[in-house]
């Protein structure tokens, strides 16, 4: 089914676009499009960082616009795991908006059948990402933090993380730049990026790229 165009989905009235049932449904059955939380410069420094990578966390998926980009920016063989909670999550999304995780497995299984052999492994973990933390094993080459934006949140996903990524693997934080020159972002995200990588840093780690509303850090040992 395809998408409706884009001049008929400006007519639909906010509240429509916004009613997180109605939006399941049009999502969901292909109606529309997964709303898109990053801006082509966000997704620049994602796809970089996500490079050659073999095994990706997303923390945070919503609706799946940028778990698409990242199907689309992987290779056959490759892992992609996502992690959500769904539901109501008031640290991580704007009030009143919520996201179906039947809705977006929906449109992440229409991307994979599109790229057929050539689509990355998709993982689902409906849960907390410090729970699939807890039980996870090996390496991973990059974790996108996306999640709950409250500082303490935001830190938790870092924390939980930070160990299992490879040297030389990143992690990916968004609405992370507010105050940075041509940055924005959000006070819990930023706050951490400014403690753990700016001024005297975290020892093994380095910023390797930024742009709008994104940085991608390095482990370097």
């Amino acid at each position: 089914m395809s998408i409706l165009p884009a001049r008929l989905r400006r007519l639909t009235p906010t509240r429509l676009r916004d009613d997180v049932r109605l939006r399941a449904l049009a999502v969901g059955f292909g109606l529309i499009p997964p709303r898109t939380m990053h801006s082509p410069a966000d997704a620049r420094v994602l796809l970089d960082a996500a490079r050659d990578a073999r095994r990706v966390v997303e923390i945070g998926v919503y609706e799946g616009a940028s778990a698409l980009a990242l199907l689309d920016g992987l290779g056959p063989g490759a892992e992609l795991h996502l992690i959500d909670p769904f539901g109501s999550r008031p640290d991580a999304l704007p009030s009143g908006w919520g996201a179906s995780e039947w809705a977006t497995r929906r449109a992440l299984a229409r991307a994979v059948r599109r790229r057929g052999r050539q689509a990355p492994r998709v993982r689902w973990h409906v849960a907390h990402s410090h729970e699939v933390a807890s039980r996870w094993e090996g390496e991973v080459d990059l974790v996108f933090i996306d999640g709950d934006h409250s500082e303490a949140g935001c830190e938790l996903d870092w924390s939980s993380w930070r160990g299992f990524v490879a040297v030389g693997g990143r992690v990916v934080f968004h609405d992370a730049r507010a105050g940075q020159p041509g940055g924005r972002g959000l006070p819990g995200p930023t706050a951490v990026v400014t403690r753990r990588f700016r001024g005297e840093g975290t020892p093994g780690w380095e910023i390797a790229g930024e742009a709008d509303r994104t940085v991608a850090v390095r482990r370097t040992g």
